[in-house]
């Protein structure tokens, strides 16, 4: 029995469906395009639009944003010359003599620092003959209590408790890009300072986009607005720390830090305990926090050098004017900028030998080298640091340490300055007035009046404090 077929049954080869109006393929394929236009745009407003706090805002809500940031390009590596192939090995072998070496301020410190005493290893200055104008009621401090410091052995080694701590600090924590308000904040509070943070904020970010506050930017901020003292110096190390806690001198330090989440970023931390039972020190910290009761969080002795020593060991100081002398002998050496230089120099080397391949150790050396006005041995240095590869010099360095910059262009290499600049740049290096002021000293030792005025003042719309850029910027209208 055959069975006939029906054509007429048979489904068409598309099941049945008819094929979608071509408007709507077009359309899909339109809000696809429109979506990747739209997202290509996004990222540029973000990129090179949106300013770093209104970023900052925006990763909050969307932390996958942080991917799109700029930045993260390490520092250009300097071509080596056969000139000098050898001579970052000098540097470890040859003697520096520093004795009858006159001291050298360098540029880095006399463009921010204008008002900061000059500490002489047997006394601190008395400055109460050139006393800054009087603060306004609301800046002036109550008498602090008087405390009674632990004795000190100048001749030998200080004799300390096994731990101390300071009371009276009041926790401030910062907001974004604001550690160094936050923490002189935290540590006037010792003196009974009451200001808020933004009392602070007023005079060290005249632009609150301005990604670094410098310790001289600090001192000078303390020495000009509040009626307590304040010194920095480099080469410090654990053992001043714990001197500094035992005779009840508040000090900041300013480190490398690597917090969750972030790249390694600049950060300053306040002290305000040490136990030597447990190597320990607590640390008031404005973004981390102070700890359960307000103890502060811990950190051992280890780990905080290994962080502090990425800025040679910079450590800020707070203190009465009237116990200068105190605090000058407990500082010995370091109350003198030259010999703390110079000690700087020497654990530097120190380090670089233990470890050649050490770019924090080549760093630190070519920092006290500049501040020795050895410029062409500091530039060797630096040459160094940026080659070797233990670890990487971070991409941000240039945002807190200029002591490159300043090497580089006093031996004329002006190249190596604007690529530099550039390399800042590419970084978020237009939020750091330094960058700028740099790149107008190279442009105005080359003649280009008109580039180097714009560079001067670029510096000072980030911050309009900057006294060497204005200086420079009017030095070339004169």
């Amino acid at each position: 029995m055959t069975t006939e077929h029906n054509d007429n049954n048979q489904l068409p080869p598309d099941g049945g469906l008819s094929a979608p109006p071509r408007w709507l393929l077009w359309g899909v394929i339109g809000i696809f395009v429109l979506a990747i236009v739209g997202g290509a745009a996004g990222v540029w407003v973000f990129r090179d639009v949106l300013r770093p706090s209104q970023q900052q805002r925006v990763m909050d809500m969307f932390p996958f944003m942080r991917a799109f940031m700029r930045g993260g390009e390490a520092l250009p590596t300097p071509e080596i010359q056969t000139t000098n192939a050898n001579a970052a090995g000098d540097l470890l072998l040859t003697p520096f003599s520093f004795s009858t070496a006159a001291p050298t301020a360098t540029e880095e410190a006399a463009a921010t620092a204008t008002v900061e005493p000059t500490v002489l290893p047997t006394a601190l200055p008395t400055t109460a003959a050139s006393q800054p104008p009087a603060p306004t009621a609301a800046a002036v401090l109550p008498t602090p209590t008087p405390v009674t410091p632990v004795a000190v052995q100048v001749s030998s080694a200080i004799t300390l408790p096994p731990a101390n701590r300071l009371y009276g600090f009041t926790y401030t924590r910062q907001d974004w890009n604001n550690c160094g308000a936050a923490n002189v904040t935290i540590a006037l509070s010792y003196f009974g300072w009451t200001e808020e943070m933004s009392f602070a904020v007023s005079y060290l970010k005249t632009d609150r986009e301005d990604k670094n506050v410098s310790p001289s930017e600090i001192v000078n901020f303390v020495n000009e607005q509040t009626g307590i003292r304040a010194i920095a110096r480099i080469a410090g190390d654990i053992d001043l720390l714990r001197a500094l806690l035992a005779n009840n001198f508040p000090v900041t330090i300013e480190t490398g830090y690597m917090f969750e989440g972030y790249d390694w970023i600049g950060h300053y931390r306040t002290l305000v305990a040490y136990d030597d039972l447990q190597q320990r020190f607590y640390i008031y910290d404005s973004f981390l926090g102070n700890g359960t009761s307000g103890e502060g969080i811990t950190e051992t002795y280890t780990a905080l050098d290994e962080n502090w020593r990425a800025f040679n060991r910079t450590f800020i100081v707070f203190y009465q004017q009237e116990r200068e002398a105190e605090l000058a002998q407990i500082l010995g050496d370091l109350a003198d900028p030259q010999l703390a230089a110079e000690r700087a120099l020497t654990v530097a080397r120190e380090e670089a030998i233990e470890n050649p391949q050490d770019s924090f150790a080549w760093f630190n050396m070519g920092t006290a080298l500049t501040r020795l006005g050895l410029y062409e041995d500091a530039a060797t240095a630096y040459d160094q640091a940026r080659r070797v590869q233990f670890p990487e010099l971070p991409w941000r360095m240039l945002w807190y340490q200029f002591g490159m910059y300043e090497a580089y262009f006093n031996v004329g290499r002006y190249e190596d300055v604007l690529s530099l600049v550039d390399a800042n740049l590419n970084n978020g290096g237009q939020y750091v007035e330094e960058t700028f002021y740099w790149q107008g000293r190279v442009y105005a030792a080359q003649g280009q009046s008109g580039q180097a005025a714009d560079s001067f003042r670029r510096a000072l719309s980030q911050n309009s404090n900057f006294t060497a850029a204005r200086e420079a910027l009017e030095a070339l209208n004169a």
